[in-house]
C-alpha cells in the first residue's frame, strides 16, 4: 500500500485518465477526492471505484478548475474533511477548438487557456497551503504530446501543455526548499474521448497527417491507461521523494530506476523543456 494514509485530489476523474489514477490511488490505500465539471459523471466513476475496491475512500465534488470559486470551495471542503492534501493531480483538460489560429472561436481557444492553463496554476496556488501541511507533498501535472512538439490545428492546447510544463518546473523551483514536489507527466497516446472529438472533427479540421496519426492509435489500442497511472502512483509516493521539476514519459523513460540516480537527477536539466542549439545537430555553426 504505497500511498497509505495519504489523501489525494484528482481533477478531471470521471473517465479516461483521471479515473485510471484515481483508482490505482485508492488501490495502493490513499484517500482519493475526485473532481470533474459534470456531476453525472463524478458520482458514477465514485461508485464504480468503491464497487472495484470495496473498502475503497473514494468522495466526490462536482467542480469547474478554472473557476476560482469553485477551486477555493473545494480547498475548503478538502481542510474540512481531510485537514490536509498529500496529493495534487492535475489532470483536468481539453483539447479545445480544432482548426487554424485565424478561424477558430476565440472565445473557445480562449477557455481551452483557462482550463489547460489557468486551471492548473489555480489547483496549484489555492491548494499550497494545504500542500504544505503534508510531510512530503506532491503535485502532479498531466502533460501531453503538445508540450514538446507543435500541434498544427490545435494551438490552444499544445501551447497551454506546453506553458504547464514550464509553470511546473517553475513551480518546483519555488518549492524546492519546502518538502513538495512537482512533475509533469506524458502518459502517451491515450484512447480517450479526446481521440473520438479528433476523429469526429476530421482531417479538414486537424489536417491529414493528425487525423491518419489518430486513426492508427484508434486502431492499434493506443498505450493502456494503466501505464500513466503506475507512473502517477510512483511519483505520488515516498519512493519519489526528493525528484522534481521533470518533465516524464510514462512510456519511454526509466523512471522505475529514477531513485537510484536522485542526485544525478537533481543535478542535470535531463527531462526538462530546452531550447536545441546547432551543435547537438550536428551543425557546425550557430
Amino acid at each position: 500500500m504505497k500511498l497509505a494514509d495519504k489523501v489525494a485530489l484528482v481533477t478531471g476523474a470521471s473517465q479516461g485518465l483521471g479515473y485510471a489514477i484515481a483508482r490505482s490511488f485508492v488501490q495502493e490505500g490513499a484517500r482519493v477526492l475526485l473532481c470533474a465539471r459534470t456531476a453525472s459523471d463524478l458520482e458514477d466513476a465514485a461508485e464504480r471505484l468503491k464497487a472495484a475496491a470495496p473498502g475503497a475512500q473514494a468522495f466526490a465534488e462536482c467542480a469547474d478548475v478554472s473557476s476560482q470559486d469553485d477551486v477555493g470551495r473545494l480547498a475548503k471542503i478538502v481542510e474540512k474533511k481531510f485537514g490536509k492534501l498529500d496529493i495534487l493531480v492535475s489532470n483536468a483538460g481539453v483539447y479545445g477548438p480544432k482548426g487554424s489560429i485565424e478561424e477558430v472561436s476565440w472565445a473557445a481557444w480562449s477557455q481551452a487557456i483557462s482550463i489547460n492553463l489557468m486551471g492548473t496554476a489555480l489547483c496549484c496556488r489555492m491548494f499550497l497551503p494545504l500542500l504544505r501541511r503534508a510531510a512530503h507533498g506532491k503535485v502532479l501535472i498531466i502533460s501531453g504530446g503538445g508540450a514538446t512538439k507543435p500541434l498544427p490545428f490545435l494551438s490552444a492546447y499544445a501551447a497551454s501543455k506546453a506553458a504547464v510544463v514550464r509553470f511546473g518546473e517553475t513551480l518546483a523551483e519555488e518549492l524546492r526548499e519546502s518538502n513538495i514536489d512537482v512533475n509533469s507527466i506524458a502518459p502517451g497516446a491515450l484512447n480517450t474521448r479526446l481521440l473520438d472529438e479528433v476523429l469526429s472533427a476530421g482531417p479538414e479540421k486537424v489536417g491529414q497527417s493528425f487525423y491518419d496519426a489518430s486513426l492508427r492509435q484508434k486502431e492499434s489500442g493506443g498505450t493502456p491507461l494503466e501505464r500513466g497511472a503506475e507512473l502517477c502512483v510512483y511519483l505520488a509516493s515516498s519512493e519519489s521523494d526528493g525528484i522534481t521539476g521533470k518533465l516524464i514519459s510514462a512510456v519511454w523513460d526509466p523512471w522505475t530506476d529514477f531513485a537510484s540516480h536522485r542526485q544525478e537527477l537533481e543535478k542535470t536539466d535531463v527531462y526538462t523543456l530546452r531550447r536545441i542549439v546547432p551543435g547537438e545537430r550536428g551543425l557546425p555553426w550557430g
